[in-house]
């Protein structure tokens, strides 16, 4: 059996797998996010140890003994400040963490061809500039640390007492070259940031080391076991789904959405709008449309409103598409794809009298669907068609919602039915390391079938004047 460990913002899950690809047991553990100044976001490593610690047991029971390796999966972007031996300088600063804000303009000033092969949009919450802010701000535990790790590495780590980082974490961080898959030491010079604390960087199957005696007693599990470096949550989740032929194409809505796509090539998006990772799997990569609110924004209308959320449906959907000259903007956190504004916010526009709790949800919805259509639109403006996209993620549950999207997007809909998709990646990457697996294709045997969901109805003219009205209103609201 292996275990796939996947630490994320808010808990810990952990997932027994058969070989065959039965899951076995499931468990999760959560723990506070803690925001002591406004903007700020933060964890403190011990609480995700103990949480890992309460999810494992749990998963595994009592099939300890026939656990043969373990591998994890993480939240991207965040940092870990740690002295040589793993122990904690300060809590980890996540990567909903927007305080590196101000150091953005550090990364401007790089010389173009080197800011190109980091393959991103220089964004906070990203390691490197959080680590610009950490020198200017914390000089003292800036150069105490012996290690700045992301949190899946320093949780590798503590399982370990070994010291490793791999590709689609270490591409996640602005200090990474996408091109020669390698850390960006031109980059990590000009920024005069330190690059003795980064780790070595081995395949995400690879065997990063082997259970040490406190952390077999804290999992209650066998000690020696092998721990597999893994991968960050997105590519892990991508391996889990099956997701690995270039041509497919992803979209995951929770509190924010993701839309993903394999590449054979690290093509480089040349308007800087979506991101360029490595994935799990060796010489691939995936490029990504991030759009902060989705989620997020319809959970907080949905409370404005007082709905429950059966009431958001059947409400919504018994007004007229368009909602009669509504538009919502859902940037209430700022926005990612397509246009890297933090600063921007929602509005409900085009308000009247007419205008009812009804049209307030379906706006919502609406708007949402809107801001998936440019995360698209974006991807696809870097070099490839998609002709299905798979849905994942617990936000597209119910038809009507599933029928908008499909609408919006002109695209047919296929769900997956995998639960636990990063964690289920960790374990098959714990497979592919100790050779249970050939490689990441020999896993794909046992991805679920995605099954169709909805397919676009005809064009409906007042739904594409309503999106004509959506892309028009940015432009107007931005901060200038």
């Amino acid at each position: 059996m292996l275990l796939g460990i996947d630490l994320g913002t808010g808990s810990a899950k952990a997932l027994l797998l058969a070989t065959d690809g039965t899951t076995i047991g499931e468990a999760s553990s959560s723990y506070p996010v803690h925001a002591p100044h406004p903007g700020w976001a933060e964890s403190e490593p011990e609480d995700w140890w103990l949480g890992v610690g309460e999810a494992v047991r749990k998963a595994v029971g009592n099939h300890a003994d026939q656990v043969q390796a373990i591998a994890l999966s993480g939240q991207m972007h965040g940092v870990v400040l740690a002295s040589e031996s793993g122990q904690p300088l300060r809590p980890a600063i996540l990567w909903a963490d927007t305080r590196s804000s101000a150091t953005l303009n550090t990364y401007y000033s790089l010389d173009a061809a080197i800011l190109e092969r980091l393959g991103n949009p220089v964004t906070a919450g990203m390691a490197g500039p959080t680590l610009l802010w950490l020198r200017e701000h914390e000089a003292t535990v800036y150069s105490e640390a012996r290690w700045a790790l992301q949190p899946k590495d320093w949780l590798r780590l503590r399982m370990t007492g070994e010291v490793a980082t791999e590709p689609s974490d270490a591409s996640g961080t602005l200090l990474y070259d996408v091109v020669s898959d390698n850390w960006a030491g031109e980059a990590i010079s000009a920024l005069n940031l330190r690059g003795d604390w980064l780790p070595k960087i081995i395949p995400s199957s690879a065997i990063a080391g082997y259970l040490t005696t406190l952390a077999s007693e804290h999992l209650g599990l066998p000690v020696g076991l092998p721990v597999i470096a893994g991968a960050a949550d997105t590519a892990a989740a991508a391996l889990g789904n099956g997701l690995l032929e270039p041509g497919l194409v992803q979209l995951t809505i929770g509190t924010g959405a993701q839309i993903i796509t394999p590449r054979s090539q690290p093509i480089i998006d040349p308007h800087g709008r979506t991101h360029l990772y490595r994935s799990a799997v060796p010489n691939q990569w995936y490029a990504l449309a991030a759009m902060q609110n989705a989620g997020l924004a319809l959970e907080w209308v949905r409370g404005i409103l007082g709905l429950s959320w059966q009431e958001v449906y059947t409400k919504a959907f018994s007004v007229p598409p368009g909602c009669e000259g509504l538009t919502f903007l859902p940037y209430l956190t700022g926005e990612r794809t397509p246009h890297l504004d933090p600063y921007v916010r929602g509005a409900w526009v085009g308000l009247g009298l007419h205008h009812t709790q009804a049209h307030l949800m379906r706006a919502a919805l609406e708007g949402v669907a809107f801001a998936l259509r440019q995360g698209f639109e974006a991807l696809e403006a870097t070099g490839f068609k998609a002709t299905e996209l798979r849905l994942a993620g617990g936000g597209t549950a119910e038809m009507p919602w599933k029928q908008l999207l499909t609408d919006v997007l002109r695209i047919p809909l296929y769900a997956t039915t995998v639960a636990a998709a990063s964690a289920r990646g960790a374990a098959l990457l714990a497979g592919i390391g100790i050779g249970i697996y050939a490689d990441a294709n020999d896993t794909s045997k046992l991805a679920a079938t995605p099954t169709l969901a909805a397919t676009p109805q005809s064009v409906d003219p007042t739904l594409e004047e309503a999106w004509m009205r959506y892309q028009a209103l940015y432009p107007q609201l931005k901060k200038t």
